[in-house]
């Protein structure tokens, strides 16, 4: 019964190893898009080897379980995972790892009734200082303009999502500048970068001592706002979209010597005015196959006895 502790030695490894190799490459700054996949890929297959490495924990630990996991398995195949041989450590190792995915769903429906009512919030807020004109239907613009001296543009989802504008900001943002502001919003609301962020950030929260689930929260913050910038340089050119970032932010103290909140920023103009060139395609599907084989390693490590039993 070593296939559980293969499971959890394979986790471990790609926990340890994967951040640290993505970190030493450049790679994913110029194709965020591409990095964001490695990384939900790597934090799956961490999960999905704590999952099989539970359910045969399980399997061996109770026949009740073993009965529904090898229900429509032949013998052959239920003998070659030597679930009779485990230890006292399978029942242990099968709660610990029950509790983990009950924890991790606690953590991410936290976040995500958190996320409700801060969207909640603003959604009241933005009603009382743009309140509905009389006949007017609530939903009927997605593009909301706010009275304000400080220049921001921001996307608020939901049902009815809207994007949040400023005066400020209608005053600063010159020509196509505006236009790449909501490119950029609409490319986040588009590949729906709210659920990455919910979920990097269950991870982080309920596992703070685990430095994959961390690593992984700050670069999903990152490479969204890349991954942004880029579908409106697209549009609208890397110049325009870097004025237009500069011109959001200037006030906010970013480009000083102290550092923000926003100290990314700076990074994200530098890069647009001074892009590094995109990968081939043939190298950009070459890093996808590659990251899309990861999660399927622990599949494989799971299947390996049954499949040589068949054989």
């Amino acid at each position: 019964m070593m296939v559980p502790a293969v499971l959890l030695l394979f986790g471990a490894l790609t926990a340890v190893a994967a951040p640290r190799l993505l970190a030493r490459t450049d790679w994913p700054d110029r194709e965020p898009v591409v990095a964001l996949w490695a990384w939900q890929c790597v934090v799956a297959s961490v999960l999905l080897c704590c999952t099989l490495a539970m359910t045969l924990s399980a399997a061996a630990a109770w026949e009740a379980v073993r009965g529904h996991v090898f229900a429509t398995a032949p013998r052959a195949v239920v003998e070659a995972y030597a679930l009779g041989t485990a230890g006292a450590w399978a029942p242990t190792t099968a709660v610990a790892l029950a509790c983990g995915g009950v924890w991790s769903a606690a953590m991410l429906l936290r976040e995500i009734v958190r996320a409700r009512r801060r969207r909640g919030s603003r959604r009241a807020e933005l009603l009382v200082r743009a309140p509905l004109l009389p006949g007017e239907e609530p939903g009927a613009d997605r593009l909301v303009v706010l009275e304000s001296d400080r220049p921001d543009a921001r996307w608020l989802p939901g049902a009815t999502p809207r994007l949040v504008v400023t005066t400020a900001a209608l005053r600063r943002l010159k020509g196509r500048q505006l236009d790449a502001v909501l490119a950029h919003e609409q490319g986040h609301a588009r590949a729906r970068h709210d659920w990455l962020l919910h979920c990097s950030a269950a991870l982080a929260d309920g596992f703070p001592r685990v430095p994959v689930f961390a690593a992984f929260r700050d670069e999903m913050h990152r490479l969204v706002e890349l991954a942004a910038d880029d579908a409106a340089s697209r549009r609208f050119g890397r110049l325009t979209t870097a004025l237009a970032l500069v011109e959001l932010n200037e006030d906010r103290g970013v480009f000083g010597p102290c550092p923000s909140p926003q100290a990314d920023v700076p990074r994200r103009v530098h890069r647009l005015l001074a892009p590094r060139g995109r990968l081939t395609a043939a190298h950009r599907l070459r890093l996808t196959a590659v990251a899309s084989l990861v999660p399927v390693v622990p599949v494989l490590v799971t299947l390996v006895p049954g499949l040589h039993a068949l054989g």
